[in-house]
């Protein structure tokens, strides 16, 4: 490995120290607790020459055990810039050395390797993402981002682990838990009494999971976001969920007041096996000619 020389760094231990906090050291998620700080923060320079690596050579390093903190970021930061599939084994294991770690700060190694295995994409890192929440590796705020991660890349979770999370004490957990959830009767009922949630990130995942699912009793809260806080993910659910007539009535006024979410409500509406949704959805496609 090449380390180079960190301008106002002496060494790559001190830019450890402040890797977690550069403020798009890691590029995760808008609504994390773990983002930005101050801009003013000095940006240092990565500690391993890590673009000129070949991808077996850059597997073994982020495999082996002699990489520091700093080092361990870059490598996994590469591997997601790559999109490097066959890095999945290696990044999990780096979520599995550090487990225990992390109860009251992120781990910045796994906090890498998660986001890494998120920017990867596909079937095994999926299922990377799901054993080590499952395993119980990540805890903290170093489990929100894998919550996260296993939201976007539809990893599916064990139910009882499922049911753990949607009870969260953290919001952000509790609502990334709502986009893992799949129909069973004891996920349904806590997403039942997550309608009630006092956070409203949580409030929303919950109904829209409950719509995805084809359940009516979400109804009620997406007809109130749809009007509130339309976006394609409650649209798609409100669709979803065994939509009537008022809430296809709902969604072809919210096409012609929001032209930026028309084509998902047509797309919604297509969806849906009612006459009424088929006529809005022709109305919407003839008046946008």
């Amino acid at each position: 490995m090449v380390v180079t020389e960190c301008d106002g760094f002496s060494s790559a231990t001190e830019f450890a120290n402040i890797v977690a906090m550069a403020d798009d050291q890691l590029n995760l998620f808008s609504h994390s607790s773990l983002a930005a700080t101050p801009s003013s923060l000095p940006r240092p320079c990565l500690a391993v020459v890590v673009g000129a690596m070949a991808d077996d050579e850059l597997i073994a390093a982020i495999a082996g055990t002699h990489a520091g903190m700093a080092d361990t970021v870059a490598l996994a930061e590469e591997a997601g810039l790559r999109k490097l599939a066959s890095a999945v084994p290696a990044l999990a294991t780096v979520c599995r050395r550090f487990t225990g770690f992390g109860t009251d700060a992120p781990v910045p190694e796994q906090v890498a390797a998660i986001s890494a295995l998120a920017a990867i994409g596909g079937p095994k890192a999926a299922d990377a993402v799901a054993r080590t929440i499952e395993r119980r590796e990540v805890t903290g705020q170093t489990l929100a981002v894998a919550v996260w991660a296993a939201a976007r890349l539809e990893s599916i979770l064990p139910i009882d682990i499922i049911v753990e999370l949607l009870r969260h004490a953290a919001p952000a957990v509790r609502a990334d838990a709502c986009r893992c959830s799949r129909a069973d009767r004891s996920v349904i009922a806590v997403l039942a009494d997550l309608l009630d949630d006092l956070n409203a990130t949580v409030h929303t995942a919950a109904a829209c999971a409950l719509g995805r699912m084809g359940r009516p009793m979400a109804l009620p809260a997406l007809a109130k976001l749809l009007d509130a806080a339309p976006t394609i993910e409650v649209v798609e659910a409100a669709a979803a969920a065994v939509a009537d007539d008022d809430t296809v009535v709902l969604l072809g006024r919210l096409a012609r007041n929001r032209p930026d979410l028309a084509d998902a409500v047509v797309d919604a509406l297509d969806a849906c096996d009612t006459a009424l949704a088929a006529k809005v959805a022709a109305s919407l496609r003839s008046g946008r000619r």
